[in-house]
């Protein structure tokens, strides 16, 4: 598995990845789905975005993107956002995803805050702190779960 910048070629891959997460409503907080179009634009505005890619048969198995996560003068703080296919969680696609981005991040911030991380999203939570992000606090209820209940989030930060 490799770790590389994302290319056109990609796009399809990505956007059904995407959608995968979007459409579980456990994660992210976007309802909208992305389709070619919106997708491409979406992506190439990111700061950077790479994906997962299996280097024996060319799969992509997930991706991030990495932006700022403020304006101005918190425009040195970076956000980033993964996405691992369901049929492929479990083999720390995330982790390599999260360290590359990482690297990816020193380029361009002095440090990542993750502003909404759901309670229940244990593997990803656990992951970021064994990788040293310090966690900041917790929202009460601040993510409404696609079955319409609520759980708290929790921020992060990772100095660069």
């Amino acid at each position: 598995m490799v770790v590389r910048a994302y290319e056109e070629k990609d796009l399809g891959t990505m956007v059904k990845i995407w959608n995968e997460v979007v459409e579980d409503g456990e994660a992210f907080p976007q309802e909208e789905f992305l389709d070619e179009i919106t997708g491409a634009e979406f992506f190439a505005a990111q700061t950077y975005t790479a994906v997962a890619e299996d280097e024996n048969d060319n799969t992509v198995h997930g991706l991030y993107i990495l932006h700022p996560n403020n304006i101005g003068r918190c425009g040195h703080i970076g956000n980033a956002s993964y996405a691992v296919r369901s049929g492929s969680r479990g083999r720390h696609i995330g982790e390599m995803l999260v360290k590359d981005c990482l690297e990816q991040a020193k380029k361009h911030f002095k440090l990542i805050q993750f502003n909404a991380v759901v309670d229940s999203n244990v593997h990803a939570r656990h992951l970021y702190e064994r990788l040293g992000f310090v966690t900041l606090g917790s929202v009460p209820r601040g993510f409404r779960m696609k079955d319409g209940h609520f759980e708290d989030i929790w921020l992060y930060y990772y100095e660069l």
